[in-house]
């Protein structure tokens, strides 16, 4: 490119000296009267011959006809320096450089450009107008014109370039000048398409790799979702009681001939499908019926349901096992009562987690709750997975025993509590127990009640003397040494902690619980079934 703009074109004659017209952004002298291509006519001075001079096209020096021929006295090299492509930065001459265009370049340029062999466009609006350019510049866009009418002397007329203000004489080179403004402007707006294309395949690239790492996040999140809730395939009660075992050896807390022995029953108790009741508690709810009947002086009345075992989790289902721990606790109680003997007849002992696991699998295969075996892929055998009160639903109900989800799905007091459920509860303690005795000792089965990541099982509800209520819940997660202290409950009722919940205790979002109420004919069970494949709970509002 030029190292230094040109002088621009002298002003109409009279108004001071005229260079030869050259192009202020290539620096080339352009083709213009009579005395040919870089040809200046030097001010008409009466009485002196006119002297044709040329001028260098880089320092605008006036050059004696030797420097012309190609000698300059600083920068000999730069005398004759020639024009270069747009395009491609190809020195060319002024005459060969539209046929280098049209040979070198023959694509059509970015919209704007001119195409080869194309007719020739007006500078100013663009539009196509062949022969009559001249015409057309002069009718549409005259007021764009260089000093129109005045001239140098010789009446020849001057046209000033749009972009640049340089002064031409010839409408031709005038478009031919503007063509290379044009040009130049396209090739520039080709490195900036150039450069969006790239910004965009950039984002592009940045949107991928956030894509990517999203996805990655989302299968990590899944995977630990899986394993909370033991659908990871990692094994089931027997692997995990295995591995805490054998830890617990590893940190001294058990010895080798104990590992041994834990193993030995816990794989005869899995062969039977019984529980081998080394985490069961009896007798709480028999203690409690004492201790009401002698303390406890806020209480005014207090229900309980039918004699219940508390079971808690062990090695093998600790994390995961509340809701089969429960389901035992329930059974107990069902167990202990005639009226559900020929519903139990099978089922004459409490079974172990894996054998409640296959029990459910067997409610499945029967038609109950196809979509929460489609969860579970309709295997629990083996695995951690967690069950909920449609499982146990599920269950019972294929056990002919007639029950019901209630869903409080919302809380329904203040502060997040759920005072619904607890008068549900009371309602269903007090139903066909009226009377004025302190202590109801009731032949209801225990309530399962469900929230999000825990499930626990009702056993009572006590009814202060100022009106509040207040649950009596057994704990999966309390141990046989916690449960033994109820056993042997002082005056003050400090063990009743681990029991009681009041409103305020409760403020899940959401709660679920599976109340028993009797027994199914065989016509109500396959009803039932039929039912469940569209179960929706009922929901208190």
């Amino acid at each position: 490119m030029a190292d230094a703009a040109p002088p621009r074109a002298a002003l109409a004659g009279g108004r001071g000296p005229r260079f030869p017209a050259a192009c202020a952004r290539h620096g080339t002298a352009l083709p213009g009267g009579r005395e040919g291509a870089g040809a200046v006519r030097e001010p008409r001075v009466p009485g002196a011959a006119a002297i044709a001079m040329v001028l260098c096209d880089v320092c605008g020096r006036a050059l004696p006809s030797e420097a012309a021929a190609g000698r300059h006295p600083r920068r000999p090299s730069l005398c004759r320096r020639q024009p270069r492509c747009p395009l491609c930065a190809a020195a060319v001459g002024c005459d060969e450089l539209r046929r280098h265009m049209e040979t070198a370049h023959p694509e059509p340029g970015p919209p704007g450009s001119r195409r080869p062999g194309a007719p020739p466009e007006c500078p100013f609006c663009g539009e196509a107008a062949g022969r009559e350019l001249e015409e057309h510049v002069r009718a549409r866009h005259g007021h764009l014109l260089g000093a129109p009418g005045t001239d140098t002397g010789n009446g020849e007329q001057l046209y000033e370039c749009p972009m640049c203000s340089l002064t031409c004489t010839n409408i031709q080179i005038l478009e031919e000048h503007v063509d290379l403004h044009l040009e130049e402007h396209n090739f520039s707006e080709g490195g900036n398409i150039r450069d969006l294309e790239l910004a965009q395949q950039l984002q592009t690239e940045e949107d991928e790799r956030q894509r990517s790492e999203e996805e990655k996040r989302e299968r990590e999140e899944f995977k630990k979702l899986q394993r909370q809730y033991g659908l990871d395939n990692s094994g089931g009660f027997k692997q995990q009681f295995l591995k805490n075992m054998e830890r617990e050896v590893d940190r001294g807390r058990m010895q080798p001939f104990e590992y041994h022995k834990r193993k030995a029953d816990m794989m005869e108790s899995l062969a039977s499908g019984i529980d081998d009741g080394r985490t069961k508690t009896s007798g709480v709810i028999e203690a409690l019926c004492k201790y009401y009947q002698s303390e406890n002086k806020d209480v005014r009345r207090v229900w309980l349901s039918a004699g219940v075992d508390h079971f808690h989790s062990s090695l093998g289902d600790r994390g995961w096992g509340c809701g089969y721990r429960n389901f035992q606790m329930l059974l107990s109680s069902l167990l202990q009562n005639s009226f559900y003997d020929d519903c139990l007849r099978d089922t004459t002992l409490i079974p172990s987690i894996p054998k409640i696991q296959s029990m459910i699998e067997d409610a499945w295969r029967e038609g109950f709750d196809p979509h929460g075996a489609s969860h579970f892929n309709n295997r629990l055998h083996g695995s951690k997975a967690w069950i909920g009160a449609c499982e146990i639903y599920s269950l019972l109900t294929s056990l002919r025993i007639k029950c019901q989800i209630i869903d409080f799905h919302k809380p329904t007091g203040p502060m997040g509590t759920h005072p619904r459920l607890f008068e549900w509860i009371l309602h269903y303690y007090s139903t066909d127990n009226e009377g004025g005795a302190k202590v109801v000792c009731t032949s209801k089965p225990p309530i399962y009640l469900q929230h999000q990541g825990h499930s626990r099982t009702v056993v009572g509800i006590e009814e202060k003397k100022n009106k509040s209520l207040c649950l009596l819940l057994f704990d999966p997660g309390c141990s046989s040494q916690q449960m033994q202290k109820l056993l042997k409950q002082n005056s003050d009722g400090t063990g009743l902690r681990l029991l009681r919940k009041f409103v305020g205790s409760l403020k899940e979002k959401q709660y679920q619980i599976v109340a028993v109420d009797g027994v199914l004919s065989s016509e109500e069970k396959a009803a039932r079934c039929r039912a469940s494949q569209v179960l929706t709970s009922e929901k208190i509002p």
